[in-house]
């Protein structure tokens, strides 16, 4: 296809389609820590992209169990801690998520 040959209609859905894919959302923030609860799987690891679809984290773990989920956010205590290899991307679906927060405590590394 010509884009001179576009029709507006055309030109606009091209124009929402582009800005899908550079627009990040305002409540992630890439560089910070996160704990994210999917579907079947709770991950900690530090944020390094966003997309439409997927998140994609460094330095992350599958937390098997959380422990106390109340005191495992405040005080950073897991209880099954299963790291990935350091510095390996993970991707998470973003439509198999539940909720996140910043994990605001030093990343789990080491298994449990």
């Amino acid at each position: 296809m010509n884009i001179e040959d576009m029709s507006i209609q055309q030109f606009r859905e091209l124009r929402n389609i582009l800005r899908s894919y550079t627009q990040t959302d305002s409540h992630w923030h890439v560089g910070e820590a996160y704990f994210i609860r999917t579907v079947t799987h709770h991950l900690t690891g530090t944020l390094v992209k966003v997309t439409p679809s997927e998140l994609v984290l460094i330095d992350a773990a599958w937390i098997a169990s959380d422990g106390r989920f109340a005191d495992a956010i405040k005080d950073g205590e897991l209880a099954e801690v299963e790291p990935y290899p350091d510095g390996e991307e993970v991707i998470v679906g973003r439509g198999s998520l539940i909720d996140a927060v910043q994990w605001r405590h030093p990343l789990p590394r080491v298994q449990k």
